[in-house]
This record gives structure tokens, C-alpha cells and sequence, in this order.
């Protein structure tokens, strides 16, 4: 089959299909479930894989990976082993958010929400696996479809690395939807594309005394407070402007009665940078920084630093054979140009083994009442964007199988 037939076929069945997609869409986000508790959105997820006829294993508790074998005439060799094998990737993990968007569709579960797009993750690829099974005989190779759990919390990809889900893989395929990037639209760009994510906390000990009494203790939530005012002077002053580095704590905790002094407290929070060198520099300034200003008050501090995901780098062939795929099924007015954000993607890991792309495809139309971000409870996104991120990824999965 010529190339443009491929691109047609999937024009074709992308069509046929986005109904479905959107409906699986609303399916899952109406059930999310949190990181390596993915009960039901697994049994859901093999359910549907069972339904197209797609062979799956489950290497943990939690997630699918899948196989679509081509049947074009050299899709194998005599041994049996694929000429090329892809992997394409879908995160299936939610958040810990309740949901305020008042959809009919909104989230079930109390305290618990797909406010990252996870939900359109597992659509979209339920729609590209509905695609390549049905265009088997012009795929000439093997497709390993990974259904990954545990995004939100950096576990799952390295728990599937190490179970063994990148042997024989070539290279390897994600997507993101994106509140950043305008509905209709798909950004590939090769280079940097999201942060080194880090951790931290600080315990903090001062002294408890009665509320009245203060001079005979050490506050520690005034403590806590100035550290807060010293840590985020580290980043405006401490690091170059050309340089892009955020510093957010997101946790305050201190105190247990409204006349008591808190003897303890604790913040934690995260960074993110992109340069290798300044995530260390940083971490070394922070620690010293919290020791210090426990030191001027009085009080011991503990501090810790769980290092996360490192930063995300789209290989450079892998992107420029991205932008072809995206503009083939699309148009090239649906390449976008976006600048990459600093959240963290642990679909970085995969990176490290194996060459790929990490795509951001676009959800974000004002009109649909898709403008707010990720990670907010009103997080919604433009469902017409699905199917497009569905039928980008098959042709990409075509075009590097097709490839020498």
C-alpha cells in the first residue's frame, strides 16, 4: 500500500472511529483512579483490547501492554522477530482533585479526578490501536501498545522498564493533550520539552509554649514562614534569568491549637529545571539556606530531596518524523510551535532507554470551555482534538516501521 494510501485509510477510519473515542473518553473520566490503583480502568482497558481481537499481557498490577503484529509481506523475518518494533505509550492514572466542571460525565469518584487529560491518554490510543489493527497488512512491523500506570507519582514507567517492556523496542512513541497548545493543533518539537522534576521537604524542631508565652520557646511556624520567604529569594536572585528554574512550595503545616506555639513544622514542595548542573546547584543552596535560617532562630531542620524524573528531550530525527506524520494526517497548518513547559513527565525514562518523540496535542479552545490548565479542578478539554491525536500516532507508528 503507497504511502498516501495509508495516510487516506487513516483518514478514513479516524472518522469512523471518534465517536468511540470520545465515548471512552467519558468513560474513563468518570472513573479515575489513582497511581498503581488502577483496578477498573485495567479490566476496561482489556476489555476493549479483547473486543478488537489485540493480544495483551499485564507485566504488573496495574496497566496493559498490547501487540499489533502487521501482516505486510515483511513485516517479519524467518525467525520470527519483527524487521521493527515501536512502542507507543498512554498514561491511565488520575489525580487526587475534586471535580468542579459540572460535566455530565464528571468524575464519580469523590476526591479523585483525570484533571491531566489521562482519561483522552487511554481514548486516544484505544482509537490508534482500533486504526492499526484494522490496517495490518500495510504495517510492516510490530507495535507494542504500553497502557501505563502510575504517571502522576514517577513509578510507573521505570516499574515497566524493569519488568521488561522496552526489549526489542526500536523506539518509542507519547502524547500529552495539552491546555497550552490550541485544539486542532500538534507540537513535536525536537530538544528539551519538560523539566527535571525534584522533591523536598523540611521538618522543622523549635520549642512549644503556651500562646502567651512565647519567649519561652521557639515558633517554629515562624520559622517555616521565613524560610519560605528565604527559599523563594533563591531562584529571583540565585539563578540567571536566561535560565529556566521554578522553586513552589505547595505544603505549610505547623501548629495544633489556636494558644499553643508550634514546637514542629514541616513545608515540602518541588523544582524543576532543565540544566543538570543548576538542579544540583540548587539543592545545595536550598539545604544550606534551611540550615541557616534554623540556625538564626534557634531551631534543627531536617532536609530531604527525593529526586524525580529527569528532564524530557525529544530525539531530533524522531521529532522531524513526528512533524511529517503530524502534517500528513492533519496538515501542516496543525504543527504548532510550542516553547515546552517545566512540569515533569516521567515518559522521560523511556527516553533514556530508547530514542523517541513526545508529542503535546492540543485541547485547548476557549469557546468549548477548554481554557483552564492541568491539574485544576475545572480541567476540561475540546473532545474534537481526540481523534486527531488517535490517528497522528498511527501514522507515525506506519511511517517508522515503513522506515529503513
Amino acid at each position: 500500500m503507497a504511502d498516501s494510501a495509508i495516510t487516506l485509510r487513516i483518514k478514513e477510519l479516524g472518522a469512523q472511529w471518534e465517536p468511540y473515542v470520545i465515548e471512552q473518553r467519558r468513560k474513563f473520566h468518570a472513573h479515575p483512579e489513582l497511581g498503581f490503583e488502577e483496578v477498573w480502568t485495567t479490566e476496561e482497558i482489556a476489555r476493549e483490547l479483547d473486543a478488537m481481537g489485540v493480544p495483551y499481557e499485564r507485566p504488573l498490577d496495574t496497566g496493559v501492554v498490547a501487540t499489533v503484529k502487521g501482516t505486510a509481506p515483511d513485516a517479519y523475518r524467518a525467525d520470527g522477530t519483527p524487521r521493527r518494533r515501536i512502542a507507543l505509550r498512554a498514561d491511565i492514572d488520575a489525580l487526587p482533585v475534586q471535580e468542579m466542571t459540572g460535566a455530565p460525565y464528571a468524575s464519580e469518584v469523590e476526591g479523585k479526578m483525570h484533571a491531566c487529560g489521562h482519561d483522552a491518554h487511554i481514548a486516544m490510543m484505544l482509537g490508534t490501536v482500533r486504526v492499526l489493527q484494522e490496517t495490518r497488512d500495510a504495517l510492516r512491523g510490530e507495535v507494542r501498545v504500553i497502557f501505563q500506570p502510575a504517571e502522576e507519582i514517577s513509578s510507573g514507567a521505570r516499574a515497566l522498564i524493569e519488568a521488561g517492556v522496552l526489549e526489542g523496542v526500536d523506539t518509542i512513541y507519547g502524547a500529552h493533550i495539552w491546555s497550552d497548545v490550541k485544539a486542532g493543533t500538534v507540537s513535536a518539537e525536537s530538544g528539551p520539552r519538560m523539566a527535571n522534576t525534584d522533591w523536598f521537604r523540611v521538618d522543622i524542631d523549635g520549642a512549644s509554649a503556651h500562646g502567651a508565652m512565647p519567649h519561652k520557646g521557639v515558633d517554629a511556624l515562624v520559622v517555616g514562614a521565613e524560610m519560605i520567604d528565604a527559599l523563594q529569594v533563591i531562584v529571583s536572585r540565585d539563578v540567571s534569568p536566561f535560565e529556566p528554574a521554578v522553586l513552589t512550595i505547595g505544603e505549610f503545616h505547623a501548629g495544633v491549637a489556636k494558644n499553643v506555639m508550634a514546637g514542629t513544622a514541616y513545608l515540602s514542595g518541588t523544582v524543576r529545571t532543565f540544566n543538570p548542573e543548576l538542579r544540583v546547584q540548587l539543592r545545595e543552596r536550598m539545604e544550606r539556606m534551611v540550615r541557616m535560617v534554623a540556625e538564626a532562630f534557634g531551631a534543627e531542620a531536617t532536609f530531604t530531596w527525593t529526586p524525580g524524573n529527569a528532564a524530557l528531550y525529544n530525539d531530533p530525527a524522531c521529532a522531524a518524523r513526528a512533524q511529517k506524520s503530524i502534517a500528513a494526517v492533519l496538515g501542516p497548518q496543525a504543527l504548532a510551535h510550542y516553547e515546552g513547559t517545566l512540569s515533569g513527565e516521567d515518559f522521560s525514562e523511556y527516553l533514556h532507554e530508547v530514542p523517541g518523540v513526545f508529542a503535546f496535542v492540543g485541547a485547548r479552545n476557549p469557546e468549548a470551555g477548554a481554557d483552564y490548565p492541568q491539574h485544576s479542578c475545572f480541567y476540561n478539554i475540546d473532545e474534537s482534538a481526540l481523534v486527531g491525536g488517535s490517528m497522528v500516532a498511527a501514522q507515525y507508528a506506519h511511517d517508522f516501521l515503513a522506515g529503513e
